[in-house]
């Protein structure tokens, strides 16, 4: 019988593997780790605060404990009443909707045509538009409200009940949506942001554009911003947290109750025997909950936004 060689089945051959040191932390690892905890710990704990008073009776707060004795989860119902929480909350929504819109579509415009058409003294402007971030937003809080109320420039009228606009002319603005939108719908960061990323869009796009006949307004909505989904989101994130937040400037320009917005009706809650704290930090963190949630169902899209803006140009 003749000898058969079977064919070898051999091992794969694997690169040999340098030896893993063993995980250890040094003396300046071990340091800065307890700097960071002491830190978070610090920032976390107004939230820490707020979120147990908000569960205190009232007499708990005023001997500052620490932790409830029994948690008051009624008190977020309460709270929610007693500063009729539901017209307020509509019209936050209401004043963050409109000026999202209205801001997305002048900086979106405005940072297209510095970003990606040529047209003399735009270097000249978009500097002049940059030196605004500079100023105070103090420094502009009289002069904002002086235009509002029409001492400056003849205004269009809007009506009072729904805050939509009508056609004839009136001087004031005051105690109407409008004075709480329009003048947040310019916005230099927005713009500056944009203008960023879109010049970093290759060119190759514009000239094939082109080929097929397509101009800046097109180009601008078929092939840019679908493309621009992180800068947008980013910027739709920010202007809601700011104006969310808005609290001096809606209590300037509003005359009554009807118009303002969630963070000034917390005021509510203090009157001539003392503050409500258990229903006030309630209140406060009905009124942060948006803001909390919007951020977790966006918070990779907005740090991809920020890592791809700003750094070109």
């Amino acid at each position: 019988m003749a000898n058969v060689t079977l064919p070898r089945v051999g091992v794969p051959r694997t690169s040999p593997r340098s030896p893993r040191r063993p995980l250890g932390l040094s003396g300046g690892n071990v340091l800065l780790y307890v700097v960071m905890i002491v830190f978070a710990m610090i920032s976390l704990f107004p939230f820490f605060w707020m979120i147990s008073n908000s569960l205190m009776t009232l007499g708990e707060t005023q001997v500052r404990r620490l932790l409830p004795e029994s948690p008051q989860f009624y008190n977020y119902v309460e709270a929610w009443e007693q500063a009729q929480f539901s017209r307020y909350f509509l019209n936050s929504c209401i004043i963050v909707g409109v000026t999202i819109a209205g801001l997305l579509v002048v900086s979106v415009f405005a940072a297209y045509a510095f970003g990606r058409i040529n047209f003399r003294g735009r270097n000249l402007v978009f500097t002049l538009l940059l030196i605004t971030l500079m100023i105070p937003e103090s420094v502009t809080l009289i002069p904002n409200y002086l235009m509002v109320a029409g001492r400056i420039l003849p205004l269009p009228a809007v009506g009072t009940e729904a805050g939509l606009f009508s056609w004839s002319f009136n001087n004031s603005w005051i105690d109407t949506y409008a004075a709480l939108t329009v003048p947040f719908m310019g916005s230099a960061f927005s713009i500056f942001l944009l203008r960023q990323f879109f010049i970093g869009i290759p060119n190759e796009l514009w000239d094939a554009a082109r080929i097929d006949g397509a101009g800046h307004l097109r180009f601008l909505i078929q092939i840019v911003l679908p493309i621009s989904r992180a800068p947008l989101m980013t910027i739709t994130l920010l202007t809601f947290i700011a104006s969310w937040n808005s609290f001096l400037w809606p209590l300037i320009v509003t005359n009554s109750q009807r118009l303002r917005p969630i963070t000034v009706g917390l005021y509510n809650f203090s009157d001539e025997a003392g503050t409500r704290t258990h229903l006030l930090m309630a209140g406060a963190l009905i009124t942060i909950a948006p803001i909390i949630v919007l951020y977790l169902f966006t918070q990779k899209t907005f740090t991809e936004g920020i890592a791809t803006t700003g750094l070109k140009g």
